[in-house]
């Protein structure tokens, strides 16, 4: 019996719950699923950029139990190949993604998930952004303050 195997692409960057909840429901879509993690290379071409390097992410994603295969993505083109190569049955990506893959429907089933709600690595990149620009006396500061207030209220 041939077994069903799933594929996804990603950046993977600042790996989160919302991506650990992604792997977990491609893995139960089929027997083995494959995770393709853009490189730095191919980030920085689609203007893409990561805090974490590609071989780190690659391993964080690599030690995910749902996980059973990593490899690089290097470019928009090498899906069809990746496909045939692994004898892909589910290709899938996240919703926001939708309608983007279709043209692959010629070589597999494509699937659209919905992201986990109220977390992306877009939003921790803008919050970690938004903390760094923080004054960092004047967060000083408001620590002393409210360590006042706290032993006042004692």
């Amino acid at each position: 019996m041939k077994k069903k195997v799933i594929l996804t692409y990603g950046t993977f960057d600042m790996f989160h719950i919302g991506h650990l909840k992604l792997l977990k429901r491609l893995a139960k879509m089929g027997d083995k699923l494959i995770v393709a993690v853009s490189t730095d290379e191919f980030n920085l071409l689609k203007n893409k950029k990561t805090i974490i390097p590609y071989d780190q992410r690659a391993q964080i994603v690599e030690a995910i139990s749902y996980v059973d295969k990593v490899i690089p993505e290097y470019s928009w083109e090498q899906k069809i190949e990746d496909i045939k190569r692994y004898k892909v049955d589910i290709f899938a990506m996240g919703h926001d993604w939708k309608g983007k893959f279709d043209r692959l429907k010629e070589y597999c089933e494509v699937v659209y998930l919905p992201r986990t709600k109220g977390i992306s690595t877009t939003s921790l990149k803008k919050s970690l952004k938004l903390f760094s620009s923080i004054d960092k006396e004047e967060l000083l500061k408001a620590f002393d303050i409210l360590d006042r207030l706290k032993t006042d209220l004692q």
